[in-house]
């Protein structure tokens, strides 16, 4: 009997309390909680029969609280039946378990995988014009983290809203389109050109690709120009379209090939333009431009392309009707060097240090077959943890794959900062653990398996000093990176989203996979500093980086009166080092 009661009553979060057992699969959380506060609307007086009526919406609301109170009544009975069989020997942790469901239940938080009351547009983000059935992340990945506390501009809403008409009227299959493609089949610029573009082209590993189209995009909106991003890597199967009613992806007839082949050597770069006279900034007369010009941003990008953060250059440039954008990392701390954007990025970002995260949440949305692992993997083995610590851990070096001292490294900062509770020493006595107490869940994403076997052993085998367990989970471990490998990548963009669905974050210096994952998830991470010395762990082992930002790596360093090499970072108020690349550059808040 007690065995059957306690299957019986774990089983009660995951089908009679279940949303899906009673819900259409529609409803939200905050469906839940109208209903729960609308009892006169549940009235048990019985109505005469009518076939025809249909159902109003208070009976429809009515349904979700009267299953609530049928679950609390039959956890209630369960407790009652499990202490009238052992007495006082029931387990405490049970009780306070079940406890935690019947609180739970008082509130749209009972559900399995809500964190919040669902915000479906993101505070204005989203258009809300999108059918919810083409892109299930899109309408259901609010219910998975918890609310920020960062909201977008009402000018950031409106210059999105106004960038999707624009993508509409200027974008692939229009008739804008079709005018310019032959312009430019035909290699001649448009005098007044009714609409520009920019092409996004990167070459990298995905946290790459996604930090370079956020750059582009930001771009385009300060330029308005259509954002199209090159199809390869499987940038068409990844993500869901942005943009209601348009493409963002480049059309497989775009007559100029060879984008993914493009070096800092291409006659076509703005840089080499300038330098063959092709390009003139400093002309008195009209110029002939080009209809297509290369704004190659990529690391090792010289002082001629560098002239792409000026704002002699970018008026130039405005006049170009195609630029494809050739870059490998996260330019928009060199936007807000530009002048000329200098107010319109201040009215889009008054938080500076949340560019990104608006960015992010706007553009990328996991396709189904992308947010079906999310989903699945998050209600298994996330969904119950009060607290979710995500470990992002990158190896750079082949031989630190089974390395102790990284191990090291990790326990370090996490015990040293209080993210998760240090384990006993053999013989020292053990913690009762509290009923109701704090449960956490560790996520590790990392391509090898060696440090979560070893962390997940260690919180198995050794008690808590806290008492409380801890469990450890890791969804792949691929070994190695496998650029273009289309399997691979759906498996790192699925981790990079959960991980952006946990509280708190411990990433690897110099990682894009970590700074999509704090980007999106608006957490400001603890970051382990790269060693220098793979004998030896790093000490510190970590610490809290300025801002959720990610990090431009290569920053230009350039200055564009003088036209040579210069630190000019301090000129921006909101421009800060970087903690794990000293001489890269990302946005801050305030002080």
């Amino acid at each position: 009997m007690h065995r059957k009661a306690k299957v019986f009553a774990e089983g009660v979060t995951e089908q009679e309390a279940s949303p899906a057992a009673v819900l259409p699969r529609t409803a939200t959380a905050r469906d839940l909680l109208e209903a729960e506060e609308a009892p006169d609307q549940c009235s048990m007086t019985p109505r005469k029969k009518n076939k025809k009526r249909p159902m109003d919406a208070g009976e429809r609301r009515c349904r979700p609280a009267v299953n609530l109170l049928l679950v609390a009544f039959v956890v209630a009975v369960l407790l009652a039946v499990v202490l009238l069989v052992d007495g006082v020997g029931v387990p405490a942790v049970w009780i306070a378990a079940a406890g935690a469901q019947l609180r739970r239940g008082s509130g749209y938080a009972w559900l399995p995988y809500a964190r919040n009351a669902p915000d479906k547009l993101l505070g204005g983000l989203l258009a809300d014009e999108v059918d919810d059935k083409t892109c299930r992340s899109r309408h259901e990945s609010s219910a998975y983290r918890r609310n920020t506390p960062r909201r977008p501009s009402p000018h950031l809403v409106a210059r999105l809203r106004r960038h999707e008409e624009l993508q509409r009227r200027c974008g692939p299959g229009s008739d804008a389109y079709g005018r310019a493609i032959q312009q430019l089949s035909a290699g001649r610029s448009a005098v007044d050109a009714e609409c520009k573009y920019v092409v996004s082209v990167c070459n990298r590993g995905l946290g790459n690709r996604i930090l370079a189209v956020a750059s582009a995009f930001l771009y385009a909106l300060l330029t308005d120009r259509v954002l199209l991003i090159d199809r390869g890597n499987g940038m068409d199967e990844l993500f869901c379209e942005p943009f209601p009613g348009a493409t963002w992806l480049l059309p497989p007839d775009f007559p100029v090939a060879g984008l993914a082949n493009i070096t800092v050597d291409a006659a076509e770069t703005y840089g080499n333009m300038l330098k063959n006279k092709v390009l003139t900034v400093d002309s008195k007369e009209p110029v002939q431009v080009p209809a297509l010009a290369y704004a190659y941003l990529e690391h090792d990008y010289g002082d001629g392309d560098k002239r792409f953060f000026c704002d002699d250059d970018q008026r130039l440039m405005s006049s170009i009707q195609w630029l494809v954008a050739r870059m490998d990392t996260y330019s928009v701390p060199g936007l807000f060097q530009v002048p000329s954007f200098a107010d319109e990025l201040a009215a889009l970002f008054p938080e500076r240090d949340a560019v990104f995260h608006h960015l992010g949440r706007y553009l990328f949305h996991p396709a189904d077959h992308v947010w079906s692992l999310v989903s699945r993997y998050y209600r298994a083995y996330l969904a119950r943890a009060e607290q979710l610590v995500g470990i992002q851990l990158r190896v750079f070096d082949s031989e630190q794959g089974k390395s102790p001292h990284i191990l090291r490294q990790i326990t370090s900062c996490v015990w040293k900062e209080k993210l998760l509770p240090e384990v006993l020493a053999a013989g020292e006595p053990v913690i009762t653990p509290v009923p109701g107490g704090m449960s956490r869940t560790v996520l590790i994403a990392s391509l090898r398996p060696w440090f979560y076997e070893r962390i997940k052993s260690m919180y198995w085998e050794q008690p808590t000093a806290s008492g409380e367990d801890v469990g450890v989970h890791q969804p792949s471990h691929e070994e190695y990176q496998q650029f273009g490998r289309r399997s691979h990548d759906t498996k790192a963009w699925a981790e990079m989203y959960l991980l952006s669905l946990c509280d708190v974050l411990v990433t690897s210096g110099w990682s894009t996979f970590g700074y999509v994952a704090q980007g999106l998830a608006g957490v400001t991470p603890w970051v382990m500093y790269r060693p220098v010395n793979f004998s030896e762990t790093p000490d510190p082992p970590c610490g809290r980086d300025v801002s959720m930002e990610p990090c431009f790596h290569t920053p230009p360093m350039y200055d564009c009166k003088l036209k040579h090499t210069a630190d000019t970072a301090r000129s921006v108020p909101h421009l800060r080092r970087c903690e794990d690349v000293k001489w890269g550059l990302k946005l801050v808040g305030p002080k």
